[in-house]
């Protein structure tokens, strides 16, 4: 009989073990979910901060590719007018001859 209450101790103390470790399982598994939670929040918060992002740069491309535009557009009818200058100055200078 005193074996099998040495067992039955033996048995307990295991049980008592696991219902401990389980407990701590549990916690553990809680504190992995609620920061699996938060990641997946701030995921969400940085793609949405990537967009605007992405956003703001093909805006200011766009605007960068229209002043580029402008600044093409005035150097081509600065050298349109100096061409003209050149042609009248060439003009002068035949008519002189």
């Amino acid at each position: 009989m005193a074996d099998l209450s040495i067992r039955l101790s033996e048995i307990e103390l295991k049980l008592r073990k696991l219902v401990t470790l389980k407990n701590q399982l549990v916690e553990s598994n809680s504190e992995l979910v609620r920061r699996n939670e938060e990641l997946l929040g701030t995921i969400e918060n940085l793609q949405t901060e990537n967009a605007e992002l992405k956003e703001k740069i093909n805006k200011i491309t766009i605007v960068n590719a229209l002043g580029n535009e402008k600044e093409i557009e005035e150097s081509r009818q600065l050298i349109k007018a100096l061409v003209k200058e050149i042609d009248q100055c060439v003009a002068i200078l035949n008519a002189e001859q």
